[in-house]
């Protein structure tokens, strides 16, 4: 589904590359059948706020949100298992998940980064998507809870993927 697609580019590092698809960001929302009023109202303003803000400034907001403040972290294994050693064995399992439905973690990167998780929900089902994020929602959560905490611009991002997640434990 398209809105994983787009809260995968919102919720990853800002390239440069990424301003100059806003407007195309902005279409896709306004179309998608599958995006509610309230999620189209989110990432409106999230793209507002993009679009109003210097590239170095989106970046430092970035850096000073995600990798400074470790319980905020888009890792979500971290939140989990911090560094134990039974993080490893999770990470190993998702990459090998990963592989086995046709997708390669991009280099450098951890497969548990949720714009990449993200990535990957959107080339499933709904459904199959909700079981996939029903599994981290209470990760989500946290750091959701944390980054409103910090009020933090992404923290409604954070949200609308958890509510997602959370579809299913509601229809259930």
């Amino acid at each position: 589904m398209i809105l994983y697609n787009v809260l995968a580019r919102l919720l990853d590092y800002p390239a440069p590359e990424l301003r100059s698809h806003l407007e195309e960001i902005r279409d896709v929302v306004a179309k998608e059948l599958e995006i509610s009023g309230e999620e189209r109202e989110v990432i409106g303003e999230f793209v507002a706020h993009l679009e109003q803000t210097e590239l170095m400034d989106l970046e430092r907001e970035y850096v000073q949100t995600f990798d400074m403040v470790p319980e905020h972290s888009l890792h979500l294994t971290h939140h989990l298992f911090g560094d134990d050693r039974g993080r490893g064995p999770a990470l190993v399992d998702l990459g090998e998940h990963y592989k086995g439905m046709g997708l390669e973690a991009r280099e450098g990167e951890l497969p548990d980064y949720l714009p990449l998780i993200l990535e990957y929900v959107s080339t499933l089902e709904e459904i199959e998507a909700q079981i996939f994020l029903a599994d981290a929602a209470k990760v989500l959560t946290v750091i959701a809870a944390n980054l409103e905490k910090a009020q933090s611009r992404y923290a409604p991002l954070l949200r609308l993927v958890e509510h997602r997640g959370q579809r299913l434990r509601m229809a259930s």
